[in-house]
């Protein structure tokens, strides 16, 4: 019914930038929220950052100042805007959306997963 894509990931050094996508398609009739999240092997899948379908962003600390998330509701797309990458970013990034349905149903939908490599 609906999916989650990411795109973007790949391998780069220390203090690169990288931008990951998410697009959400299906019988979508609204995206109530959406957000970013990560997880290293051996670690539990933490929070990145999120954003609200009003535009209201949370982060967390050990991102805020370097990554910044943004939506585009016409295109159902989010974004993720990462700079001053370190090592210790290193994980497979997952994109997040609570979606409204067209059959008024509403669901937490969870994307296949990008990897992101930063070497020292």
């Amino acid at each position: 019914q609906v999916q989650l894509v990411e795109s973007g990931g790949g391998v780069v050094q220390a203090g690169g930038s990288l931008r990951l996508s998410c697009a959400a398609s299906g019988s979508i009739f609204s995206i109530v929220s959406m957000g970013w999240y990560r997880q290293a092997p051996g670690k539990q899948r933490e929070l990145v950052a999120t954003i609200t379908s009003g535009g209201n962003t949370n982060y967390a600390d050990s991102v805020k100042g370097r990554f910044t998330i943004s939506r585009d509701n016409a295109k159902n797309t989010m974004y993720l805007q990462m700079r001053s990458l370190k090592p210790e970013d290193t994980a497979v990034y997952y994109c997040k959306g609570t979606i409204l349905a067209v059959n008024a149903v509403i669901l937490d939908y969870w994307g296949q997963g990008t990897q992101v490599t930063v070497s020292s």
